[in-house]
């Protein structure tokens, strides 16, 4: 035994590769966890939950007008983004997210209101 050892070399070598199999047999199934046989699996859930939450269930059939809206202006909007001509959306003159130095909300002081500066 001992000469089988010398050919192997030092256990600091060949030790490490001991845990390899152990390490690849995790790797075995490279399958979707959830399409395994005997996993719990949820058929049509989500159409079940939509039907419950639906005021009308023939709404989920068939859409239905809204009262007092403007067909057309949706028209415009889609007709603009398939073209490329989308409009710019208006300056909000709020201040840009990472914007350059601000004074942080606390103001700059500024001029006198009175009292021993006058």
């Amino acid at each position: 035994m001992g000469h089988v050892l010398t050919l192997l070399g030092a256990p600091s070598t060949w030790a490490p590769l001991l845990g390899v199999p152990l390490l690849l047999s995790g790797c075995a199934g490279l399958v979707d966890p959830f399409q395994r046989a005997g996993t719990f699996q949820l058929d049509s859930v989500n159409d079940d939950n939509l039907r419950a939450m639906a005021v009308y269930p023939d709404d989920l059939r068939e859409g239905r007008p809204v009262p007092n809206t403007l067909g057309v202006d949706a028209v415009a909007g889609v007709t603009r983004y398939r073209a490329g001509t989308v409009k710019q959306l208006p300056d909000s003159n709020l201040s840009s997210v990472g914007g350059g130095a601000g004074s942080g909300g606390q103001g700059s002081g500024g001029g006198t209101t009175g009292g021993a500066g006058q």
